[in-house]
């Protein structure tokens, strides 16, 4: 895989629909599934919220949001945003974020896919479970990652 200018974008499709529900209720009830929390974010041209489960990372005590379908529509709506609201159950806490170069993606990645690879593979075309160094930086312009501030 080679990098690419063109923004990925992958679509939930079948059942992974359902799976994205069933996470997102269960989130709302408090209840996170290896650290998952509701995103809510302003839409960019509506202002209204739009909401939907994300895998939150976090390495050395710092916090990530990974896109692995790409440049989805909270991608975008955050970016103009700034920012949002994670949610877990009750608790709503509100943040700001930066959105990391692609040269300091691939540690994150690494991480991220290593706990989440399970889940998320399905999103790309080759093997991002056991990605190497080349591949992790190959992959980097085509997901987007934000730190939490």
């Amino acid at each position: 895989m080679t990098a690419t200018t063109e923004p990925r974008y992958v679509q939930g499709a079948g059942i992974e629909i359902y799976f994205n529900k069933f996470v997102h209720f269960l989130t709302r009830k408090g209840v996170s599934l290896f650290g998952t929390r509701v995103l809510a974010v302003r839409g960019r041209t509506s202002g209204e919220w739009r909401t939907t489960p994300v895998n939150l990372l976090t390495h050395e005590g710092t916090r990530y949001l990974v896109a692995p379908r790409g440049h989805t529509q909270w991608v975008r709506n955050i970016r103009v945003a700034g920012g949002g609201e994670l949610r877990l159950g009750r608790r709503v806490e509100s943040f700001t974020i930066t959105e990391l170069p692609d040269d300091q993606k691939p540690l994150l990645l690494r991480h991220y896919f290593k706990r989440w690879g399970w889940e998320v593979a399905r999103f790309f075309d080759v093997d991002i479970k056991n990605a190497d160094d080349e591949l992790l930086v190959a992959v980097a312009p085509t997901v987007p990652v934000f730190r939490i501030d």
